[in-house]
């Protein structure tokens, strides 16, 4: 990356260090974390490299004038891998063009594969009969005009990546395809060359599009959520209206905006900025970063935060932080942070690789020295050795995980989740711990009327009518479950009050109990329902009070006990009050729960249950979850959660219900289980196969049919990868975190 200026990207951060991100191409699998986080350590001054997986962002952190960026390119350079300043967008389409090119190169191997195996199969036929020599010949020639382009184009991704191993002197399982396809192929062409009557050609090929197909399964598992940030931009403004002097309002890029600014936040602006109120009273949505259900009010002194929504009147803030520093900001951090923490989890297969690789290539070289020594000729020594080397080539053990992951998210699928991760099947099979969010995850995402049974049928409809053409949010629940669909004629909104019209000649009310006359019965009705959101409907002398809350989701009581009769343990972290997170803790029987937390708490508390050998799955769906969702083992989120959180989350899950939460974890569980079925068949299969192929009863021809053989298996194998009885779960055991004191615990 030649004439681009990487100290101009550096973040220079308060405490003195320098920070840089950085999109890594040529990462295969999870073993290249080694081998870059490794191979970058002894760069002097260095303070941490963390490599995310996930995304492929290199973050880089050293203390201040201790290193030149351009070191860390260079090293990356020489370990084989390209880097470039890190681009959500830029990455999303690198993953894109990736992907299009591995269905090129199956597509290749696979046609390539279907003609020559035609002429395999005449050529087999003919050997028992009577083939000439001249038409054996001329077959295997074909064979070769197809192979060797078709090889050559569809086995890029294993050369390329053998190849930049061989430099870095490390083993994948690169190497040993690229091998035993390049010895396959030469001796194909040597065998052809001498009017042997086996050539190789359709192993070498199959054997690339078993290897392609098994990676091609992995790139569909590991599709990931991208642009994280384009999510919090989702969330917060991007201009701001800056007070002049002269009391002028100015539209100004937030990144123009500065400390001690004056901001006009109008009603319904999402804020850009954080800062103290200094004139206006409203009342302020802070549900997404916050998981407070009930609106705040925001007067002079009241502090408010970047991505929270003003909903009545306007405000005038003195902006505190704006473009940097802002909470916002904060959780994007904690995000990225456990993000990378992560990002270090390896796969089973890639753990079996690093031994794999290197046994493959001194078994085969072995058996060739053998049989030299033996007495047999430099032919059939390198024959045995490629047989060797395809038959221990390493299609069951690329397919047993990815094979598995497609057929277990497909039956996820029809459960109702969506999963954004490619090991996210593994990490939530470990778990053994379930902690929820309340607001919006263990309850409704909208309020909904508590009370409608209660109101008089044609004022409810009427507010529904009235509620259609109010800006309000509550009145999209009012307009909901009213069921208002046509308009009022004339209809008036008072700004923090409510909406007004003439019906028959008199005029209708939607809004504040004060705003509709309603007090009295207002105050009624919170003394009965203290937690509940009021508004009122007025129309001819008739009053009615409207009460709005957050319900459980229709199945939450019959899911928690089900999970907790598998001995999952179950806990509650919420940012709302504690009133209402002890009603919805009561009500479904969890004593582990927790009100009132930030995001930096969540994460302490998610990491103290690691701490203690726990693995949990975090099931939430506001920004304020998006670094729990991150730092958790596991985590869910639904799909009406905040863009932050579905980003941060490894799979979403559908619909009003949460049978889909435990629906994933016993299809995750069994996947599993069969994830290493097929490991083991794969080990098996060598064990068997592979003294075979030493002792010389094995041609390359019959190794690669073996080879096949396995792969197939496995795939069958990993179709059983369904919804069943989960077996071995948790054992059960005590809460693990103690309520507050002093909190009540109300049904």
């Amino acid at each position: 990356m030649a004439g681009i200026d990487y100290s101009a990207l550096v973040e220079r951060k308060p405490d003195g260090t320098s920070h840089l991100d950085l999109a890594i191409e040529g990462i295969t699998c999870a073993a290249c974390i080694g081998d870059i986080e490794h191979g970058l350590a002894g760069i002097p001054g260095l303070g941490r490299a963390r490599l995310n997986y996930t995304n492929r962002r290199l973050a880089v952190d050293w203390t201040a004038d201790a290193l030149e960026p351009a070191a860390v390119v260079a090293r990356l350079e020489e370990l084989g891998y390209k880097a470039h300043p890190f681009e959500p967008s830029r990455e999303e389409q690198v993953e894109a063009e990736e992907m299009r090119f591995l269905i090129r190169c199956l597509a290749v191997a696979g046609f390539a594969a279907m003609n020559i195996m035609l002429l395999s199969v005449s050529v087999w036929s003919g050997n028992v009969t009577d083939i000439s020599d001249e038409t054996r010949d001329l077959f295997h020639w074909v064979s070769a005009l197809i192979a060797l382009p078709a090889a050559a184009f569809a086995g890029q991704p294993f050369f390329r990546n053998a190849s930049r191993a061989i430099r870095n002197r490390s083993m994948t399982m690169d190497v040993p395809i690229t091998l035993g396809v390049s010895l396959a192929l030469g001796m194909s062409v040597y065998e052809t060359a001498h009017h042997a009557h086996h050539a190789y050609f359709d192993s070498a090929v199959m054997l690339l599009f078993f290897l392609l197909l098994g990676r091609v399964l992995d790139q569909v598992m590991r599709r990931k959520t991208r642009a994280v940030a384009g999510n919090l931009l989702a969330l917060r403004a991007d201009t701001a209206a800056v007070l002049d002097a002269d009391g002028g309002v100015r539209e100004l890029p937030v990144k123009a905006v500065k400390p001690g600014d004056l901001v006009l936040v109008r009603p319904g602006d999402r804020l850009a900025v954080d800062g103290e109120v200094v004139a206006g009273v409203s009342e302020v949505d802070a549900s997404l970063v916050t998981g407070e259900t009930m609106r705040e009010t925001a007067d002079v002194g009241s502090l408010v935060y970047a991505g929270t929504v003003n909903v009545t009147g306007a405000l005038t803030v003195r902006v505190t932080a704006a473009a940097e520093g802002t909470l916002l900001q904060e959780i994007n951090r904690l995000v990225e942070t456990a993000s990378s923490a992560r990002s270090r989890y390896l796969r089973l297969a890639d753990r079996a690789a690093r031994i794999y690789s290197p046994i493959v290539h001194l078994t085969a070289l072995l058996t060739a020295i053998g049989w030299a020594m033996a007495g047999a000729g430099l032919h059939d020594a390198l024959i045995t050795a490629i047989a060797v080397l395809i038959i221990t080539c390493p299609c069951a053990l690329a397919l047993a995980v990815p094979a598995t992951q497609v057929v277990a998210s497909g039956h996820l699928f029809k459960a109702g989740v969506l999963l954004q991760a490619g090991d996210a099947i593994e990490r939530m099979a470990e778990c053994d711990t379930i902690v929820f969010d309340k607001t919006g995850t263990l309850t409704t995402p909208e309020p909904r009327i508590a009370n409608a049974a209660a109101i008089p049928a044609d004022l409810l409809a009427l507010a529904g009518r009235l509620a259609v053409s109010s800006r309000h949010p509550l009145a999209s629940t009012i307009r909901g479950e009213a069921r208002g669909r046509r308009p009022l004629d004339a209809v008036v909104e008072e700004a923090g009050h409510g909406v007004r019209a003439l019906v028959d000649g008199t005029e209708a009310r939607l809004g504040s109990a004060a705003f509709c006359g309603a007090e009295a019965e207002a105050e009624a009705a919170l003394r009965e329902h203290p937690d509940a959101t009021v508004m009122a409907c007025a129309w001819g002398g008739r009053k009615a009070v409207i009460l709005l809350h957050q319900v459980l989701r229709p199945d939450a009581l019959e899911v928690v006990r089900g999970l907790a009769a598998r001995g999952y343990r179950l806990a509650i972290l919420s940012g709302d009050r504690e009133r209402p997170v002890a009603a919805a803790a009561a009500a479904l029987g969890i004593d582990a729960w927790r009100a009132g937390l930030k995001p930096a708490d969540k994460i302490a508390a998610l990491e103290a249950m690691a701490a203690e050998g726990r693995r949990v799955l975090m099931v939430g769906d506001g920004l304020n979850d998006a670094p729990a969702l991150a730092a958790a083992h596991a985590s869910l989120s639904p799909v009406t959660a905040a863009h932050l959180a579905q980003a941060s989350a490894d799979g979403l899950f559908l619909g009003d219900r949460l049978a889909p939460v435990a629906g994933a974890v016993s299809i995750a569980r069994r996947a599993v289980a069969i994830m290493r079925q097929n490991l083991w068949f794969a080990v098996l299969y060598n064990l068997v196969a592979v003294p075979l192929a030493i002792a010389g009863f094995v041609t390359p021809l019959i190794a690669a049919a073996a080879m096949s053989g396995s792969s197939i298996i496995v795939t069958i194998n990993a179709l059983r990868a369904r919804p069943g009885r989960t077996a071995g779960a948790p054992s059960a055991a005590p809460g693990l975190i103690p309520a507050r004191r002093g909190a009540t615990v109300a049904a």
